[in-house]
């Protein structure tokens, strides 16, 4: 080896101790980030609340504690009919062709509700638990114990049931005064949303008396109390509760595009649930009075055609054969504005009141006809099935409608055509014009009128043809009203008032 690489080599050695030496005198200094580190966390609250808000946290908090308990988880198991044959065929590939899908196939859904006696009695929604299977229904209270419950009865025109399990000294929910609810009042809904049991959420009852027709039947009481606080589903059955603990309302819908919360929920008030849950405890069903009419709410074109200072009061649409109402004399056109001393201004509020009688009882109306007030006593009778079977127009039609009359009404958007015999008929009338078109967002269009309608009467005058029509018409000028009284392809009667434009 050379001097010079000796010396090279030497040289590097040197400097890399003295490096080293100087690192370490420099990180000596430097103190560790982890040993002996202290944070001193702020924990005086940069805000007082005051005693109003701190009491209502408090009252949540309360609430909470209080009514969960006496909220259940309900698991519902179900059988529903299979009849896809073609997935018959497609295991019948793999297994063999004497393989066969079962009947009925089980199905789980559940639910919540409320306990209302110690002995075990819940209150829940009729769509919770109505297509349960035999011994398919379990309830887990909040103490985790499970239990299997019998049904006891259901309502689905309030969509009310009760269960039954057998259990005792359990916590019960404290019932409160629906009638006494406002809006803008805070509320709490309880229940067991998307499998998160137990759950609470607060909101304010955002209206009063919603009536959405949640599965179109038509006998049902609408009559929501709708609130902000989130239901979704799971929560069906459960407790809407006020700030005193007591439950004002059971959780029923929910207002969605999605499926989901999006800001509107349903709870059926407490006063119409504990009166069909104590009928059902009783009896096992409920016997329900029926006036026998169909009817709408008055909107302001229809006042003014009736001749009523102000949209009030319900329109009695049509009067069913053999009826209660028609044995008390109502009639088509009538407009019912109070019953037993209570104003009604809605559809809804008028069959929850006449809803929470019985047959036999009796219902004093006060009737707007004619421009006078008149008034009725209706004994009310139970409910009675049409059994008449519809006919779908698939009758032949054996008249020339090409050669009939027809006269086009621009200011009202439709066309009309003398009624063919069959027609007459099919509808079961002795008299009318048929609306063969109504121009789409036409004036008649927007009222609901529709194409194969029956025109049947005009402001209370028969119509015979199309020529009679045509002159009642003519004496009109626009902005005013006529109500027409027509029979739809089903045979109902309605009436439908249109503004001449």
């Amino acid at each position: 080896m050379s001097k010079k690489a000796i010396f090279a080599g030497a040289f590097l050695l040197v400097f890399a101790l003295a490096f080293g030496a100087i690192m370490a005198v420099n990180f000596s200094n430097v103190k560790s980030l982890v040993a002996n580190s202290q944070i001193d966390f702020r924990t005086d609250p940069p805000v007082k609340a005051g005693n109003d808000l701190k009491g209502l946290n408090d009252a949540f908090i309360e609430i909470s504690k209080t009514v969960t308990p006496a909220v259940v988880f309900i698991d519902v198991t179900s059988n529903v009919k299979q009849n896809n044959k073609n997935e018959d065929k497609n295991f019948q590939f793999f297994f063999g062709p004497d393989f066969q899908m079962p009947e009925d196939v089980p199905q789980h859904g559940s639910g919540s509700g409320v306990i209302i006696s110690k002995d075990g009695y819940i209150m829940t929604n009729n769509h919770v638990v109505s297509n349960a299977s035999d011994k398919g229904i379990k309830v887990v209270l909040s103490d985790k114990r499970e239990f299997t419950a019998k049904l006891v009865g259901k309502d689905q025109n309030t969509d009310i049931a009760v269960i039954k399990i057998d259990a005792n000294d359990l916590p019960v929910a404290s019932v409160g005064n629906s009638d006494n609810v406002q809006v803008g009042q805070w509320v709490l809904a309880i229940g067991n949303p998307l499998g998160l049991n137990n759950t609470v959420t607060a909101g304010i009852v955002s209206a009063l008396g919603r009536n959405i027709n949640i599965d179109g039947n038509s006998y049902a009481i609408n009559n929501f109390i709708q609130t902000d606080a989130v239901i979704n589903p799971g929560n069906s059955g459960g407790a809407l509760v006020d700030i005193n603990g007591q439950v004002i309302g059971i959780n029923a819908a929910i207002k969605t595009t999605t499926g989901y919360y999006q800001g509107y929920g349903f709870a059926i008030p407490m006063n119409i649930a504990k009166n069909v849950a104590a009928e059902l405890i009783k009896n096992g069903k409920i016997e329900r009075g029926y006036i026998g009419v169909s009817i709408k709410d008055v909107d302001m074109v229809e006042a003014k055609g009736l001749g009523l200072d102000k949209a009030k009061g319900v329109l009695v649409q049509n009067v069913i054969k053999g009826g209660a109402g028609e044995e008390a004399g109502l009639k088509t056109g009538d407009v019912i504005l109070s019953v037993d001393g209570k104003e009604v201004n809605a559809a809804n509020e008028l069959q929850t009141i006449i809803g929470s009688k019985r047959p036999g009882e009796t219902a004093e109306l006060v009737v707007f006809r004619d421009g006078k007030s008149q008034n009725f006593t209706v004994k009310l009778k139970p409910r009675t099935e049409n059994d008449v079977a519809l006919n779908n127009g698939t009758e032949k039609n054996n008249d020339n409608e090409s050669e009939l009359k027809t006269k086009k009404f621009e200011s009202l958007g439709m066309i009309v055509a003398e009624l063919p015999e069959s027609v007459k008929k099919q509808y079961e009338v002795d008299n009318g014009v048929l609306v063969k078109d109504v121009a789409h967002f036409s004036e008649a269009f927007n009222r609901g009128l529709r194409l194969g309608y029956v025109i049947i009467e005009a402001d209370k005058q028969k119509i015979n043809s199309v020529s009679e029509l045509e002159s009642l018409i003519s004496k009109k000028v626009s902005g005013d009203i006529i109500v027409f009284k027509v029979v739809t392809q089903q045979k109902d009667i309605r009436l439908i008032a249109i503004e001449l434009s």
